[in-house]
């Protein structure tokens, strides 16, 4: 049994979502962010960045004591090797893959998390990071577009992380400024992803836990702004 927790954002929607296509046993404990339930103790104790998701493994391949895992890509490459579904063992293979995921990780989660924060989130608008974060999601989606010419899926014909990892970053993109015409091949891929029985089942469970925006007023205060001094809500 894995435990996943779990809110639903972009970075909460790839785990279920692998969780759903290897048909792992696995329940959900919700981590309400808008209520700050991510600064609880026993939270941190197992995501010391007090960030979601996380998961703790009760049955884990060495067969010791239960195995937390935090950071999204993280738990995808553990989750992947413990099950030798989604990332392949061959060297190359394997290589390209991790490329893609960690291009997800560090460039267009990030960047279109920027463009959430000032396009959706900002008390005030900044013309220039606006621009700035648009422009970037942008690009970025230029860069997966054009990785996906002539290919089924990021890493080549098979369906890996990569993929679940980028997904649920392009789910909003009418939120991030773009428009998906402009990109043909990410639009096909999109689709063909969105329209997996796993996909579908992974979005149904994300609503089921909460289908209510993540910030609002009194949420906002929690959500951004934090130093190390102020993890915990007051």
């Amino acid at each position: 049994m894995i435990d996943l927790h779990f809110w639903p954002t972009p970075n909460g929607h790839k785990i279920t979502m692998f969780l759903e296509e290897a048909t792992l046993d696995y329940r959900i404990v919700p981590v309400d962010i808008g209520k700050g339930e991510q600064f609880r103790p026993e939270f941190l104790a197992i995501s010391p960045n007090n960030r979601m998701p996380a998961i703790v493994d009760h049955d884990p391949a060495d067969g010791g004591a239960p195995i937390s895992v935090f950071e999204s890509g993280a738990i995808l490459i553990y989750l992947a090797d413990k099950t030798g579904q989604y990332l392949p063992a061959e060297t190359r293979a394997r290589k390209t893959v991790l490329e893609w995921l960690f291009w997800q990780v560090g460039g267009l989660g990030p960047m279109a998390g920027q463009n959430h924060h000032f396009v959706q989130y900002a008390p005030e608008k900044i013309t220039y990071a606006v621009d700035r974060y648009v422009a970037e999601t942008n690009r970025l989606y230029g860069v997966l577009d054009r990785r996906l010419q002539g290919r089924a899926f990021i890493a080549g014909d098979a369906y890996s992380i990569a993929d679940m990892a980028c997904y649920p970053w392009i789910v909003p993109w009418k939120r991030q400024q773009q428009t998906l015409d402009d990109f043909p091949d990410l639009r096909r891929w999109f689709e063909a992803v969105r329209q997996r029985p796993a996909t579908l089942r992974a979005y149904e469970k994300g609503q089921a836990v909460s289908d209510q925006p993540v910030v609002d007023e009194n949420s906002r205060k929690l959500l951004f702004g934090q130093t190390a001094a102020s993890i915990t809500p007051g």
